[in-house]
């Protein structure tokens, strides 16, 4: 029983990383056959440097993804917060279900919807180029806020609410108390929830294509303009690199984490 364990195991994980290995693997072909490695080269990263199309869109990206992920850092965390306080009923729930539902919809309809509600919001004011970074920006923020506050709340629950009271009568205000002793305290869950919403941001395309303009192309919304003809190998090189970022910034962040832990435990 074991041994079937570990075999079913190792082919999830084997369906699941084999596209990302053949698609490193394949960065480095000197060729640009998708289907016979030729010979290893660098040239394909070389490539990537020099297009500066691509290395446009990817800095958009990397704009748009981390001011979102920190805008609904800061909105989320505030809003679990808040939620955190109402009393277990019928307010908790309806505004839990409002919370999930960004989730649950299909993107393609926020995605839809967000377009028209910018382009009516865009005709008010006259203002036919509404479509850009500024509404890529709100519509980013507001599909990574639920996964901000799901990911804060479980940590509010584990927190003792009697610390904060302790820090009042200590001589602490409300808002020392809360920065000084709960913050702290949940912050593991607020960097797992940014960490989370900026890999979604990054990673977006369907809410993307609909609410972007042409003065402000992401990455995944050029890469599909891209298909209409045949996606270069240089896209290899750029995901590569990119997928090598996310696995050493959640290395990272794990090291840091465990040890925190254990400093923790020492203290205890």
């Amino acid at each position: 029983m074991k041994i079937a364990s570990k075999v079913y195991t190792a082919l999830v994980f084997l369906f699941l990383y084999a596209p990302i290995v053949v698609m490193i693997v394949f960065s480095f072909n000197s060729s640009s056959s998708t289907s016979v490695f030729s010979g290893f080269s660098l040239d394909w990263y070389r490539v990537l440097l020099e297009d500066e199309a691509t290395l446009r869109s990817l800095y958009n990206t990397l704009i748009l993804a981390v001011s979102s992920s920190l805008i609904a850092t800061v909105l989320g965390t505030a809003a679990a917060v808040g939620i955190d306080k109402f009393k277990k009923g019928i307010p908790r729930s309806g505004v839990m279900a409002v919370t999930n539902i960004p989730m649950m919809n299909p993107e393609i309809v926020t995605g839809i919807s967000m377009m028209l509600l910018f382009v009516f919001v865009g005709r008010l004011f006259s203002d036919d180029a509404v479509l850009g970074f500024g509404t890529l920006l709100i519509a980013h923020v507001t599909f990574n806020l639920p996964y901000i506050i799901l990911t804060v709340l479980p940590k509010l629950r584990q927190t003792d609410r009697n610390l904060a009271e302790a820090a009042q009568d200590l001589g602490c205000k409300p808002a020392s108390a809360f920065f000084k002793v709960v913050l702290p305290s949940i912050m593991p869950g607020i960097i797992t929830g940014m960490i989370m919403a900026f890999t979604l941001s990054l990673d977006d395309f369907i809410i993307s294509y609909f609410t972007s303009g042409p003065g402000f192309q992401t990455l995944p919304v050029a890469i599909f303009s891209m298909t209409k003809k045949r996606v270069k190998p240089d896209m290899y090189a750029l995901s590569a690199l990119i997928f090598v970022s996310i696995l050493l910034l959640l290395i990272l962040y794990n090291i840091a984490q465990q040890k925190s832990d254990e400093r923790s435990k020492k203290k205890q």
